[in-house]
């Protein structure tokens, strides 16, 4: 059975029962990163994963919910000091959301030079159709000193993934990215010390329900497959890559 797993996207507070959900990944003893979507939900999500050993609190502005929120970045930045992961965060392109990209922008810009000053950060960052924007502003507005960027479920391409790892940056993958021949073969083409493991539940499925951090052996076991390597392997790596992201 495989052991310290990471699963390093989730939104354990959209679970139907976050406490039973929290108190799962602490039992299997999964590395867990909870991103939120929003900054009202920074309070709540901190108080249930208080003490846990664990799980991670993410401070978020969802891209997707920029349109009807961007009012809430003021919030942001006032829980910004108390966190030292930022997610879920970035820019949507897709065409439901696309005419907010602007706005997008301006909001991805101000959390970006946030994370450029004080105590360091670790970003999870969502890139769908723009994964270019995302890396031209992460270079412009995040020193090369302080990115701690990971791409939550990447779907870009080969060039695309080369210049994200120039820039510095790891990805998290999921069962569902395993799924299409062209987004295995990128991800079996990215550097192996750059990869992290995640769910993304309850956004995905697993046998037809919500998939959940326990599910990420399914994930490591994919991966495995596709990189030609052993599931331990390939645990034993996300295990190193995450602690080489967390003392960089």
């Amino acid at each position: 059975m495989l052991t310290g797993l990471v699963d390093f996207h989730c939104h354990l507070d959209l679970y139907p029962d976050p406490p039973a959900a929290i108190a799962e990944c602490e039992r299997l003893g999964i590395y867990t990163l909870t991103v939120t979507t929003t900054p009202k939900a920074w309070p709540q999500n901190q108080k249930m994963a208080q003490g846990t050993r664990y799980v991670r609190v993410a401070l978020g502005l969802h891209p997707q919910l920029v349109a009807e929120r961007a009012n809430e970045l003021a919030l942001w930045e006032k829980y910004f000091p108390q966190a030292r992961y930022i997610g879920e965060v970035g820019l949507d392109a897709s065409p439901r959301f696309y005419r907010s990209l602007d706005q997008q922008k301006l909001v991805f810009e101000r959390i970006l030079q946030s994370c450029g000053k004080g105590k360091e950060k670790v970003l999870s960052v969502h890139s769908t159709r723009v994964v270019t924007a995302v890396l031209d502003m992460i270079e412009r507005h995040l020193p090369s000193a302080r990115r701690r960027v990971v791409l939550h479920w990447f779907t870009g391409s080969g060039a695309e993934a080369r210049r994200a790892t120039k820039v510095g940056c790891y990805f998290s993958v999921n069962n569902e990215m395993l799924q299409k021949d062209r987004h295995r073969s990128i991800v079996a083409a990215l550097p192996l010390d750059r990869i992290l493991t995640e769910t993304d539940g309850p956004f995905t499925r697993r046998d037809g329900r919500p998939a959940k951090p326990s599910d990420i052996s399914f994930t490591v076991e994919e991966l495995a497959r596709v990189r030609g390597l052993e599931a331990s392997e390939i645990a034993a790596a996300v295990r190193m890559n995450l602690r080489t992201l967390l003392s960089e």
